[in-house]
């Protein structure tokens, strides 16, 4: 696969936030042996999410490779926690064989233009120890860890991440 004929949807289209839950399932499965419970969980939240999304303020932003998602990214700037806590950048899946391709890059980096264009001034998102690759695009981006703690809500334990972005004051 080559990122070179990668093209990026913005917005909800049939059949994505399936691909994302779907593909968010197969990821973890494989690489962190968590279970239906997880994909449970993620289903849920995009759910929820998609059922009060508004294209001025979120954003669902997916690579496309011949038709097909090989990757995605989210923003949550419409949820309760916006006004007081920031945006939310949420979802954030690639397809194992799109890894590596600066795909995720890309996203990211489509992804902060967006933060730019709609004005946001804080963003945070939440992942745990050990996906360094991600964690390598978000420090790029100039997000910082604030905050690790352990936690066993998926099932086993894990040290959960809050990283911070704020946009610089003049």
């Amino acid at each position: 696969m080559s990122a070179s004929g990668i093209s990026l949807l913005r917005g909800w289209a049939p059949g994505l936030p399936g691909w994302v839950i779907a593909e968010h399932g197969r990821s973890y499965a494989r690489d962190w042996q968590f279970g239906a419970g997880f994909e449970a969980k993620v289903a849920e939240a995009m759910g929820e999410w998609l059922g009060r999304y508004d294209p001025g303020r979120d954003l669902l932003l997916t690579a496309m490779l011949d038709g097909k998602p090989v990757g995605s990214i989210s923003l949550d700037g419409s949820g309760p926690h916006a006004a007081k806590e920031g945006a939310r950048i949420r979802f954030f899946i690639l397809a194992e064989a799109a890894r590596g391709l600066g795909i995720g890059r890309r996203l990211m980096g489509e992804m902060m233009a967006f933060i730019e264009e709609t004005g946001f001034d804080r963003v945070f998102l939440t992942t745990f120890r050990g996906l360094d690759a991600a964690r390598h695009l978000y420090e790029a981006e100039g997000f910082q860890l604030v905050t690790e703690t352990l936690d066993s809500s998926w099932g086993r334990p894990l040290h959960e991440q809050l990283f911070l972005w704020e946009r610089p004051r003049p």
